[in-house]
Order: C-alpha cells, then structure tokens, then sequence
C-alpha cells in the first residue's frame, strides 16, 4: 500500500485542492490529511520532507508543491 502526507495551511486554495487531488489518488493510497495550521508543531516535521509550500503532497520522497497556497515559513 502507498502512503502519502498531504500538508495543508486550511486556507480555501489548500482546501479546493484537498477535494479536487485526493478525489483522484487511487484507492489503495492511503493518506494522511495534516492541516498544519490546527497541529503548528507539525510544520518543523513538513519541513524536513522538503516541503516548502502548501498544499504539498509527499509521497515516497518526493514533495509535489501544489498551487501556492502559503509558505511554510509563514506557519511557523
């Protein structure tokens, strides 16, 4: 099974691309939805995967930044 992290900020960009991408994985992927404004102590965690945008899926390594909906750094 595939796992992947989707980071968001809660803003309506991270939250259209939450419905629109997740809609599309394949069901076997699991994912954990991490909404980095609600758990802040998370965003250092974020940070070490790569990613330096939300919303970012990251999956097996790899960080796909989608759109621009904050920058990380703004959530610290």
């Amino acid at each position: 099974m595939t796992t992947a992290r989707y980071y968001h900020a809660g803003c309506p960009v991270c939250v259209a691309a939450e419905h629109t991408l997740l809609d599309l994985l394949a069901p076997e992927v699991k994912v954990e939805v991490v909404h980095l404004g609600e758990t802040s102590a998370r965003v250092a965690e974020a940070e070490a995967a790569g990613v330096q945008s939300v919303p970012a899926l990251v999956v097996g390594g790899q960080v796909l930044h989608i759109n621009f909906g904050a920058a990380l750094a703004d959530l610290k």
